[in-house]
């Protein structure tokens, strides 16, 4: 696996802020099915029944250019692996215009496989008024807490720069006591609050602990929920929507 060199993206709705009185937020690790069919129908029939403004995926798989399940959406993806025909990473698709694109990457790397995670900052424009900043985040793995904890720190810093409505998802990888503990101060910290899942019990966890969170700041939850997603990825989707 290469080093990523490029961060793709398509942009076909700049002129369109969103729009309507409300904000879908589905996020899914995909575990790199995205060029799976059976990933596809599922994802199609997932956006069709939850009205989705934002789709946040973790470990995407796509071709540089794209994919053809991604037509008609605009979408950048922040990679950490890049081969001759593949890219991996976080990917954040809407179909509204994108302020602007911020891929990141880990500074530290996984020890076991030594690549970099990948992380995806947003803005977007909100009808009337300012911008929402959307975090799409697969947080490192397999080392130890103290690296995580520098990766947090890093994040930090970049939100408390941005006022307004805010939204951090992904896979959080909080599966010790020192991560989940960090993972509660630096939303204090940054005035985060969680989506309470309904069907909680749907949320990926490993080692009793849930991983996957939607986060958020300056918004109204009207409704979050894990949803049940068998055979497809081995993490379930969640889904959050907000009044804005």
């Amino acid at each position: 696996m290469l080093r990523p060199r490029v961060t793709p993206s398509q942009l076909l709705h700049q002129h369109r802020s969103l729009d309507g009185d409300t904000l879908g937020v589905l996020c899914w690790n995909a575990q790199k099915l995205t060029q799976d069919v059976r990933f596809q129908h599922s994802l199609a029939a997932l956006t069709e029944r939850y009205a989705t403004s934002l789709l946040l995926l973790q470990e995407a798989r796509l071709a540089p250019v794209g994919d053809s399940w991604l037509d008609g959406w605009s979408w950048a993806v922040s990679p950490n692996m890049q081969t001759r025909t593949q890219l991996f990473g976080v990917l954040t698709a809407g179909r509204c215009a994108f302020d602007d694109v911020q891929p990141l990457l880990s500074q530290s790397r996984e020890l076991r496989f030594a690549t970099h995670k990948s992380l995806m900052l947003t803005r977007h424009p909100l009808p009337g008024y300012g911008s929402l900043l959307v975090v799409n985040m697969h947080a490192i793995n397999f080392v130890h807490a103290g690296l995580f904890l520098n990766e947090m720190e890093q994040l930090r810093t970049e939100l408390l720069r941005h006022s307004g409505p805010l939204i951090v998802a992904g896979d959080f990888n909080v599966w010790s006591r020192q991560r989940r503990l960090y993972l509660r101060q630096f939303c204090r910290a940054t005035g985060l609050r969680q989506a309470v899942m309904e069907n909680a019990h749907h949320v990926k966890s490993y080692l009793r602990q849930p991983l996957d969170f939607i986060f958020y700041r300056d918004l109204f939850l009207r409704s979050a929920e894990a949803i049940d997603m068998p055979g497809v990825s081995d993490h379930n989707p969640i889904y959050a929507r907000f009044f804005l």
